[in-house]
């Protein structure tokens, strides 16, 4: 198993508050967010807490969750709820402590501080911590950890009460059917794709009908097309079983595809949980902006009804939840690809040069150099094609709310 547990990450932290208080900067009535102290940095939007999430009985609660591994501090008072029937989805780089807090909700860890709950039983707290086979909680290793002497239905029914019993065929052959190999029951696994091997894993962990299932990086040991197919259909299997689950992962498309919520952790603590579209769009911190996707901040200037910046004039507006208080300040507006378009111009006429481009396949992201050395990204499409050195004007094409954060 991969384990992240001593690289944490340092970058700068700005944990959610858990005192009921809007973000700041955050429009009124917006959500309050989920674990220690203030942020600091304006957005848009709401910052998303465990309480704007479903409203499905908690199945899985972390409470000031800390592991430490002699001086160092690997999870750093972590909070977390997960409700009946939703999939979260833990993302973050290696070293932030994801894995460390998946261990920890299996037993394979036993947290330094905090207490761990599973439907309503404290697990972990106090220094004391229930086994991990005493716990109902299945496990989905990255490398499947199948047993190649057994055959599939053999592996699937291992983790049952009575795995030769009528009940447990039973479970046995609806579980096949479920995960599409109803036919495979009596092959060895070591015939099987990595595919197949994935989805008698599940279906394994699935048997005992655990309160809550955790899948450590499912997917990264199959190949890109197999890891896209493999993601749906495993997001197919646990709707229709309904099961609470928790995976870990530092692939952000496949975090923000299948998950319900998404909990980008940072330094050893949740920095933001809420809904993917929500912790895309509206993300209430610098390192979430930066760490989903492709961001660059465009430096701008708060005026009384417009925004001025390097590229162009623009409605403040465009900053929902701005404020007077900002009146002459400087701020950063954080600008996905799409949100900007460059234009070939005369060199008297650029905001920039074009100083590396990135085909994609059915598009270009084309690097933009500002004349003030701000470096911006803008997609197009793949028939746009401008050279490197091209002078270009860039536009801020945006027609949604932006997140922002005061300038450094």
């Amino acid at each position: 198993m991969h384990d992240d547990t001593h690289d944490a990450d340092r970058d700068a932290s700005r944990p959610e508050r858990a005192d009921g208080g809007t973000a700041v900067g955050a429009p009124d009535g917006a959500a309050p967010s989920s674990s220690g102290d203030e942020s600091s940095d304006p957005v848009v939007g709401d910052a998303v807490s465990d309480a704007a999430g479903p409203t499905g009985k908690p199945v899985l609660e972390l409470e000031n969750v800390v592991k430490r591994y002699g001086s160092e501090t690997a999870v750093s008072g972590l909070d977390l709820t997960v409700r009946e029937g939703e999939l979260v989805t833990l993302l973050g780089p290696s070293g932030c402590g994801k894995t460390t807090t998946l261990r920890m909700i299996a037993g394979l860890e036993t947290p330094s501080d905090g207490t761990i709950s599973v439907a309503g039983d404290v697990v972990a707290g106090d220094g004391a911590a229930t086994p991990p086979e005493e716990r109902d909680v299945g496990l989905v290793f990255q490398e499947f950890a199948l047993f190649p002497h057994l055959t599939v239905a053999e592996n699937i029914a291992f983790g049952l009460d009575d795995p030769d019993s009528e009940t447990a065929d039973d479970r046995v052959a609806d579980l096949l059917d479920l995960v599409g190999l109803g036919d495979y029951g009596d092959r060895s696994v070591t015939d099987l794709s990595g595919g197949q091997r994935q989805r008698v894993a599940l279906a394994r962990s699935l048997a005992p009908e655990p309160d809550v299932l955790l899948l450590d990086e499912p997917f990264s040991n199959l190949d890109v097309s197999l890891r896209v197919r493999m993601r749906e259909e495993v997001k197919r299997i646990l709707d229709e079983t309904g099961v609470t689950a928790v995976s870990v992962t530092h692939d952000q498309e496949e975090a923000l595809s299948i998950s319900d919520r998404v909990a980008v952790v940072n330094d050893g603590t949740v920095e933001q949980v809420g809904d993917p579209g929500e912790v895309f769009e509206h993300p209430t911190s610098r390192f979430v902006a930066s760490f989903l996707g492709q961001a660059s901040f465009l430096p701008a200037r708060v005026g009384e009804r417009q925004i001025e910046t390097t590229v162009g004039s623009y409605d403040s507006d465009l900053l929902k939840g701005l404020g007077d208080g900002y009146v002459g300040s400087h701020v950063d507006v954080l600008v996905r690809p799409d949100d900007l378009r460059a234009t070939p111009v005369a060199d008297g006429d650029a905001d920039g040069e074009v100083v590396r481009r990135q085909y994609t396949g059915p598009s270009f992201v084309y690097h933009v150099k500002l004349n003030d050395g701000t470096v911006l990204r803008c997609l197009h499409n793949h028939t746009e094609e401008f050279d490197v050195g091209e002078p270009v004007a860039v536009t801020l094409v945006a027609d949604h709310a932006l997140a922002w954060y005061p300038a450094e």
